[in-house]
């Protein structure tokens, strides 16, 4: 790890172990909480009734040991996939679009770009896991930001909190795991490449 890599973690652990992190609804820590129940059931599920093109999608996606979650290496544009597991379908894979991240002192902001569903928020360090709060949206709207949601916002179609995991694979590979997403599947992987 180089030392600026080293040193943009050191910061970001830091400055969210002392209360700087943005605060997480009791809704998103539920879906968090069942992270690992949700992403063995839709898994299972994926694997066992998608289609052979989309399942080896979905294995690509999931390869890869993570790594420390912020790099330097993460700025700048990528290409963002999201695969979609259960719900409306066993596995439905979409086709790359346009994502965007820059880090700052406290971690990652992230975007996806274009396609008729987006996302906005941040990535930063919670309870020794890289964790991202945004607002999912359709590209007609204007969001809000996480920060500026009801308490009681559960999402309205339109617009949705997003809660997910995520995890660097490599510098030109990672993956955003959201559990128990508000709209259409029991679980979705946003896989970025470049």
């Amino acid at each position: 790890m180089t030392r600026a890599a080293l040193l943009v973690a050191l910061a970001a652990t830091l400055l969210a172990g002392s209360g700087m992190a943005q605060q997480i609804r009791p809704q998103e820590q539920t879906r968090l909480d069942r992270f690992e129940r949700l992403a063995g059931t839709a898994l299972l599920g994926a694997m066992a009734q998608g289609e052979a093109a989309d399942v080896a999608a979905l294995t690509a996606a999931l390869g890869g040991v993570p790594q420390v979650a912020f790099d330097p290496a993460l700025q700048g544009e990528w290409n963002c996939r999201t695969m979609k597991l259960g719900g409306l379908t066993a596995l439905t894979v979409y086709s790359n679009f346009k994502c965007r991240m820059a880090l700052d002192l406290t971690g990652v902001i992230f975007e996806k770009l274009s396609g008729s569903q987006r996302t906005s928020g941040r990535i930063e360090m919670r309870d020794g896991r890289a964790v991202y709060l945004g607002v999912g949206y359709v590209a007609s709207e204007t969001p809000q930001t996480y920060g500026d949601l009801a308490p009681d916002f559960e999402g309205n179609g339109a617009i949705t909190p997003d809660v997910a995991v995520f995890e660097r694979v490599s510098p030109n590979r990672a993956r955003l795991l959201f559990p128990a997403p508000v709209n259409e599947s029991d679980f979705d992987i946003l896989e970025l490449t470049r």
